[in-house]
């Protein structure tokens, strides 16, 4: 799944200077530890400036709220982006059951369903098995960064245009109820391309009459790729400052 190029991840930090010339060059890729409160493409403009490509690309949108594994391909390996996309993914995720959002996340007022939320695991594991797995069809999220008539969905929800969210169909391989804490549930979720947790969040939450919307969203694998195996922004920061420091010169 991964194209043979240089690659920035955790236990080659040390070589940054080498991979910062190959991105320059013939391209590289970086294992991204993306923050909370972070875009994609804050990820992408910030590697950008750092070593001067510009040239930069991720393989997969994140969530502003969500963390996790971002692979952002630099210069040539722009366009290796495509087959990145295509790799099946896993994600570990909260949902808080009980309450709705408008942007099926905490990222926006909750409405309260019911405080009388009891979660059984067998009630809940019989609805996944049931509904949520194999090929499914789901509604995005109306904030989503699907496009809708060529323009982003999140841009129309936020100016209240009235849209209907396409449909589409994805595949679900396997979702695990990892622990149960009142009204929050921990689920590992291994998926193809294109799946919206939010979507499995709110539509699980629907399947049990309480309402659901994701608490915390962390992707954790793109294929074969380990987000243990990325680094953070702030990594690369320390280093690059380092390595001007050291030089005397900019990076």
């Amino acid at each position: 799944m991964l194209p043979d190029r240089p690659v920035l991840r955790r236990s080659e930090l040390d070589a940054l200077p080498a991979w910062i010339e190959a991105a320059r060059t013939d391209g590289a890729i970086a294992f991204i530890d993306k923050a909370e409160e972070w875009t994609s493409f804050d990820v992408v403009a910030k590697l950008r400036s750092l070593i001067r490509v510009k040239r930069v690309g991720h393989a997969g949108t994140l969530d502003p709220l969500a963390t996790g594994l971002l692979v952002v391909c630099c210069g040539r390996a722009t366009k290796d982006i495509a087959q990145i996309q295509d790799a099946d993914k896993e994600y570990v995720v909260t949902v808080r059951f009980g309450a709705t959002t408008e942007t099926d996340d905490r990222g926006s007022a909750e409405q309260i369903r019911t405080n009388d939320v009891h979660i059984d695991r067998d009630v809940l594991e019989k609805i996944i098995s049931e509904r949520f797995l194999g090929s499914i069809t789901q509604i995005p999220p109306s904030y989503a960064a699907i496009r809708h008539n060529g323009r982003r969905q999140y841009d129309l929800a936020r100016e209240g245009k009235e849209f209907v969210p396409r449909p589409r169909h994805v595949d679900v391989f396997r979702i695990n109820v990892d622990a149960i804490h009142g009204q929050n549930v921990t689920m590992t979720i291994a998926c193809s391309k294109g799946t919206y947790i939010r979507s499995l969040a709110r539509d699980i939450g629907e399947a049990l009459g309480y309402g659901g919307y994701v608490w915390d969203l962390r992707r954790t694998k793109i294929g074969d790729i380990n987000v243990d195996d990325a680094v953070t922004i702030q990594d690369v920061i320390s280093r690059v400052q380092q390595q001007q420091s050291d030089n005397g010169v900019a990076a």
